[in-house]
């Protein structure tokens, strides 16, 4: 691999200022590696599209997935940790749904990126 030299290196010297300005903390990163972690498991994304479309309980969540409560709970409280979903108690029902908006616009941009080459 040859290793070329930069030929315009007062404009490479603005872009590594203007970028390195904007970088974010290290903890914001490693806070975004968490989430993507979060967001990087088969049955997790799973759940949060099942979520995007309706609320849900443990048991409804199992059926529409068809899987254990028991796994349900397991990738609910991680998802819970990351900060993508929420739940609400009624009764003795516990009603899972998505954190907010920004998580159904991961949930939305996410299935946008991956058909747009279809």
């Amino acid at each position: 691999m040859s290793n070329i030299a930069c030929s315009d290196t007062d404009k490479h010297s603005e872009n590594v200022a203007k970028v390195k300005a904007r970088m974010l903390s290290e903890r914001d990163f490693l806070f975004m590696a968490e989430l993507f972690k979060a967001l990087g498991d088969y049955t997790r994304v799973r759940i949060l599209y099942a979520l995007s479309i309706n609320e849900l309980c443990v048991c409804a969540l199992a059926e529409v997935l068809d899987m254990s409560q028991s796994a349900i709970s397991h990738q609910l409280r991680l998802l819970r940790a990351a900060k993508l979903v929420r739940y609400r108690k009624e009764g003795k029902n516990v009603f899972y749904a998505l954190d907010d908006d920004h998580v159904r616009n991961l949930v939305t941009q996410g299935l946008d990126h991956i058909r747009e080459g279809s």
